[in-house]
């Protein structure tokens, strides 16, 4: 008898979250919404991935890979004060029943399923407007990362600048 093939045995991976994260994007870029990921918040917490809409709504996505990093998220609504729109990003696998509850507050949340190729928003989320003078703050915040990351990532020396106002 042949010798077993241990590429057969192998269990399937975990879902990485930069496969959720990728497929999430592309799904957004289609529709004409663009993100940043890992946005610190000014709480001192960070976003998984923040956008804007073509309107200029604020969206955040907290990714999820496991089911134990879903559960364990007690502080997950504090991105509701950052966003006019807020959506879990979940791995293919993942077991979704407890988005239902009240506890993951359903008619708040939207719930986007993706891997490393695409995305499918599952639930819409709902559109919760922010106070124009915060989302003035956040959009102008949201655009100072994303060039400071164009200019840092074009000349690495310019890492040392700038930070404080993030």
């Amino acid at each position: 008898m042949a010798a077993c093939d241990s590429t057969a045995l192998k269990a399937p991976l975990q879902p990485l979250a930069s496969d959720v994260v990728r497929g999430i994007c592309r799904l957004f870029a289609r529709n004409d919404i663009w993100c940043l990921s890992e946005m610190p918040l000014r709480s001192g917490r960070r976003a998984d991935l923040m956008g804007i809409d073509a309107r200029g709504a604020i969206v955040i996505v907290e990714v999820k890979v496991s089911r134990a990093d879903l559960l364990g998220d007690a502080k997950w609504t504090d991105y509701l004060e950052y966003c006019d729109r807020f959506y879990w990003g979940l791995a293919p696998g993942l077991d979704r029943a407890c988005l239902e509850t009240e506890a993951f507050l359903p008619d708040c949340c939207g719930v986007i399923v993706a891997d490393g190729y695409d995305a499918e928003i599952l639930r819409p989320a709902p559109t919760r407007k922010l106070a124009p003078a915060r989302r003035k703050v956040e959009t102008e915040r949201l655009a100072r990362a994303a060039l400071r990351r164009l200019v840092t990532g074009a000349d690495p020396h310019t890492v040392q600048w700038g930070q404080d106002g993030l």
